[in-house]
């Protein structure tokens, strides 16, 4: 959805006075004397962030009750320059310290801090005393293992409470975690592990995806051939299938624990050390280390969720995703971080039945719940997956991330699930920032498809291809003018990719690679990546924009609209879409999108072709790789696919295309 060319979209959704007043953004913003409530309140609190970053992180820090060993002397010092921020100067913490000692000797400690449910419906949940015992346990076997400060880790296991666990013992000893997808292959693990110079990886026989086991310490075996610093491999035995073992490598997961105390003291660390080291998606090409501190990534979880979006001592949050990406590490930081229950779900959202998603929200009383377009647009395609026979009275605030929305998506979810009482409170960043530049919150009013505005630390501006800020309503580039506490430091063992990609478009500005908008109202909103922007006739469009506009026809489940080199135009649209079951992919369906998209955009954007698939390319964090789309559509190598869940789509995409070269879309 583009703001500056759809001005009509309305505010849907308006926050009451008890709303405001009960939210955590409010109690904060009183903390730096921030009397006006609402959205004149939050500008506020970004002008302050600008202008006195030290005084802003400090505030979030005191206010969050994020502790240290030994107290910082300085929050900030960028005398190496804003790209090489300095945090926490001279302060030592570890996050485990804040998310689990903390909590121990009060109350907090019998809530669940973590439930789990599996496909075949059993369940299992740990309270913070048991989870705290658990990872002292596993902390002690790593380190009876030969483990120690500043040796990397690889976590390959579904998301089982042995994942956080594992990630929480390795922060413990002030050892570095690596995720990696747990759908990945041979290749990608092993040049993940290699880039890391992992000595340990903690695993698992298999994972339950639709009823089948989907094989992991097997692939891993055959991954780790190749990776010389290796020295252990942990096995938690969790489906039962067969593997093989290799006495004096590979260790059992009880063995380790059996090994360890419940009462293993936590590692004193400088409070900017490495804590995790996590790769990008690949969405726009070779995946990236991503480097995050402990006092880093944990301050931006207080901030982001505990602050922006109100996630509370005592709720429950629910995000399905996979430990190998952002989302995973998120959920239990900033779950154990604020005193929240973490809710875990292995498998599909849609087996053993098609509701089970919902079934998961409503039985396990979630109150936030985290959700991707990808997913709701999967969920719609099933015809809602039984949403008709679910309530969720639990449920106070939905937070969604990944894709950019289309608007039949994003009205289906308030609809259906949020009853037009609930705000979706959009969040967008990425894997290096850790966290958000943008964000909804409960103060603000609530636009389809939109974010309320910038969170504050990161001074987000939107700016032209040459550096200079957008007044008003326009669209630009999305930038960061001041480093944030939970920005990667740098990429591991790679400081000039860092700087290439990251910092010398515009020398001082934080070039995010994303292409966004504002509207007359001050509401944002996210087109894409860049790198997928389309330059038609000297016009420059999202995909989003374009993709909203063939959703609205109410003929497919998704689409992927990229741009292809033409010699008159410079560019020119294709579009790649998954009708909806029963929609004939036919010659009428191809003059339909391009009548659509004519008649909102003009003739320039007519598309050159019309391709019908049955899936997409896609991370397992659901966002499309239209990298991907791409160059399968040119017959261009696809770089690197490690990322990819679902490698199968690409040689129908190919087909279609090879069926589609001698066609034309209708006049």
């Amino acid at each position: 959805m583009s703001a500056s060319e759809n001005p009509v979209s309305e505010v849907v959704w308006s926050p009451d006075a008890r709303t405001v007043e009960s939210a955590r953004l409010t109690a904060f913003m009183r903390t730096v004397g921030i009397e006006e409530q609402g959205a004149a309140g939050y500008e506020r609190l970004l002008r302050f962030a600008a202008d006195e970053p030290e005084r802003f992180w400090d505030a979030v820090i005191r206010f969050s009750d994020i502790r240290f060993f030994q107290a910082y002397s300085r929050v900030l010092d960028t005398s190496d320059g804003i790209e090489w921020a300095h945090w926490c100067v001279g302060g030592t913490t570890n996050v485990v310290l804040n998310c689990l000692d903390r909590h121990l000797g009060t109350p907090r400690e019998a809530q669940a801090a973590l439930v789990w449910e599996g496909e075949d419906g059993t369940r299992r949940s740990l309270d913070y005393r048991e989870l705290s015992a658990e990872v002292c346990r596993a902390a002690a076997g790593l380190a009876a293992l030969g483990v120690g400060v500043g040796d990397v880790v690889g976590l390959y296991l579904p998301m089982i409470p042995e994942a956080a666990v594992a990630l929480l013992a390795v922060a413990k000893i002030g050892a570095i975690v690596l995720p990696l997808f747990s759908g990945f292959g041979p290749p990608a693990i092993a040049t993940r592990l290699n880039d890391g110079g992992a000595v340990a990886v903690i695993t698992a026989d298999a994972t339950w995806r639709r009823g089948r086991p989907g094989e992991l310490k097997t692939v891993l075996d055959e991954a780790v051939k190749s990776v010389p610093s290796l020295r252990n491999v942990i096995v938690v035995r969790h489906a039962g299938t067969p593997i093989d073992w290799q006495q004096g490598r590979d260790v059992a997961w009880t063995d380790m624990l059996a090994m360890g105390t419940p009462d293993f003291p936590t590692t004193v660390m400088p409070a900017d050390a490495p804590m995790m080291l996590v790769h990008t998606s690949g969405t726009t090409g070779k995946p990236k280390g991503t480097v995050h501190t402990h006092c880093g990534f944990m301050t931006k979880m207080a901030l982001d969720l505990g602050i922006c979006m109100d996630y509370r001592a005592g709720d429950r949050l629910m995000w399905m995703s996979d430990m190998g990406w952002l989302v995973g590490p998120v959920l239990v930081i900033a779950s154990t971080l604020v005193g929240g229950t973490m809710v875990l779900a292995e498998g599909a959202p849609d087996y053993p039945d098609e509701s089970r998603y919902w079934r998961l929200v409503r039985d396990h009383e979630v109150t936030l719940l985290g959700i991707a377009p990808t997913i709701v647009r999967s969920l719609m395609q099933a015809g809602g997956a039984g949403i008709e026979r679910f309530t969720f009275p639990s449920l106070r605030l939905v937070l969604s991330t990944g894709e950019a929305w289309t608007p039949d998506a994003w009205h289906w979810l308030f609809e259906h699930v949020c009853r037009r009482r609930l705000p979706i409170l959009n969040y967008s960043g990425g894997t290096e920032v850790g966290g958000g530049i943008l964000t909804g919150t409960p103060l603000h009013p609530l636009k389809p498809c939109a974010f309320a505005g910038p969170i504050p630390g990161c001074g987000a501006d939107l700016v032209d291809d040459s550096g200079r800020s957008v007044t008003g309503a326009g669209v630009g580039e999305l930038v960061m003018r001041q480093p944030s506490i939970g920005m990667t430091r740098g990429l591991w063992r790679d400081a000039e990719r860092y700087l290439d990609t990251y910092w010398r478009q515009v020398p001082g500005l934080w070039w995010h690679g994303d292409r966004a908008a504002r509207d007359a109202d001050g509401f944002w909103y996210i087109h894409g990546r860049s790198d997928d922007t389309l330059k038609i006739a000297g016009k420059r469009t999202g995909p989003s924009e374009i993709e909203g506009l063939v959703m609205a026809t109410g003929r497919f489940a998704e689409v992927a609209a990229i741009g292809v080199p033409d010699a008159i135009k410079g560019e020119v649209a294709v579009i790649v879409g998954v009708p909806l079951p029963g929609v004939p992919a036919d010659a009428t369906l191809v003059a339909e999108v391009g009548t659509t998209i004519v008649r909102d955009l003009g003739p320039p954007f007519r598309p050159a072709a019309v391709l019908f698939v049955s899936d997409l390319p896609k991370t397992r964090n659901m966002k499309i790789m239209r990298r991907v789309v791409k160059a399968v559509y040119l017959a261009q190598d696809p770089g690197d696919l490690s990322s990819l869940v679902n490698p199968g789509c690409l040689e129908t995409l190919a087909a279609a295309r090879n069926a589609a070269a001698t066609k034309e879309v209708p006049a």
